[in-house]
C-alpha cells in the first residue's frame, strides 16, 4: 500500500478557467505532502497536456486520470446546457468507482474528494462511501455570493412583479 500521505481526488469542472486553479492547488496539496488524483473529463485531455507541455508545471505527485464527459458522440461541448447535463449526470459514477477502486486496488483509498462547487454532484456519492467532501469556488467571492443568493434574488423578483 502507498506511504502514510493523505490521498485526495481533485475534481474541478471541465472546463479551462475552472481546471487551471485547481491544477494550482493540487500542486500545492503536493507541495504539503498529500497524495494527489486529478479527475478531469476526457475533452479536456488534449487541452491540459498541451499546457504541460507548452511550460505549464509538472505533474511531479499529481495522477491524472481521464473520464468520460456523458456527451452523446456528436454533441456539441460548446452547449453548456447538454455539457451540464453529461457531466452532472455521469461522471460521479466515474468518481465512485474511482473511489472504491483505490482502496481494492492495495493503493491508498481517497480520504477527501475537493471538488469545485460546480461538482458538488459527486459530495454524496463520496459520501456514501463514507468518504468526508471538500468544496472549492475559484470564481471570484462576488460570484459566489451571487451564486448563493440566487433564491432571494428569484424571491424578491416574484414578489415585486419584476419578471
Amino acid at each position: 500500500m502507498a506511504g502514510a500521505a493523505p490521498h485526495v481526488m481533485v475534481l474541478p469542472f471541465p472546463a479551462q478557467g475552472h481546471v487551471t486553479p485547481l491544477m494550482e492547488l493540487s500542486h500545492r496539496l503536493v507541495d504539503h505532502g498529500l497524495q494527489v488524483t486529478f479527475v478531469c473529463t476526457e475533452p479536456i485531455r488534449k487541452l491540459l497536456l498541451d499546457a504541460l507541455a507548452h511550460g505549464g508545471e509538472a505533474l511531479d505527485g499529481i495522477r491524472l486520470v481521464f473520464v468520460p464527459d456523458g456527451l452523446a458522440d456528436g454533441d456539441s461541448h460548446r452547449d453548456l446546457g447538454k455539457v451540464l447535463a453529461g457531466v452532472l449526470g455521469r461522471v460521479p459514477g466515474y468518481v465512485e468507482e474511482l473511489i472504491r477502486a483505490t482502496g481494492a486496488s492495495g493503493e491508498k483509498k481517497v480520504q477527501w474528494p475537493v471538488a469545485e462547487a460546480t461538482m458538488a454532484c459527486c459530495f454524496q456519492v463520496a459520501r456514501n462511501l463514507g468518504v468526508r467532501v471538500a468544496s472549492v469556488c475559484p470564481s471570484s467571492a462576488a460570484c459566489l455570493v451571487t451564486s448563493l443568493r440566487i433564491p432571494q434574488l428569484r424571491l424578491i423578483i416574484v414578489e415585486n412583479n419584476l419578471d
